[in-house]
């Protein structure tokens, strides 16, 4: 069974910095786009970063300059560096995977991580 693992949010001031990982296994598929997503309370999700197989990337406007998104293709591991934070940036953070599972192209999802940024 496929499954998204994340790891690395917790609580941070503003300014500071996070590093989120996200790690597919079970084994069985291989890897398309990669992505954080992320959910404030009483709001939409929204897209933060998403990158490529092959590793072009798109980040949200309210992000450029400050996150970067990478991965590791031998370890179906995607990252999201999160420099100088700010309150707003508070969030449920989700990892997303399209993953070819066989012939099947799915859209698998993280438990999600909190982050808070403290003014």
């Amino acid at each position: 069974q496929v499954q998204l693992v994340e790891s690395g949010g917790g609580l941070v001031q503003a300014g500071g910095s996070l590093r989120l990982s996200c790690a597919a296994s079970g084994g069985g598929f291989s890897s398309n786009a990669m992505g954080w997503y992320r959910q404030a309370t009483g709001k939409q999700r929204d897209m933060v970063a998403v990158i490529g197989s092959g590793g072009s990337t798109n980040y949200a406007d309210s992000v450029k300059g400050r996150f970067t998104i990478s991965r590791d293709n031998a370890k179906n591991t995607v990252f999201l560096q999160m420099n100088s934070l700010k309150p707003e940036d508070t969030a449920v953070y989700y990892c997303n995977a399209k993953l070819w599972v066989g012939l099947r192209l799915g859209d698998y999802w993280g438990q999600g991580t909190q982050v808070t940024v403290s003014s």
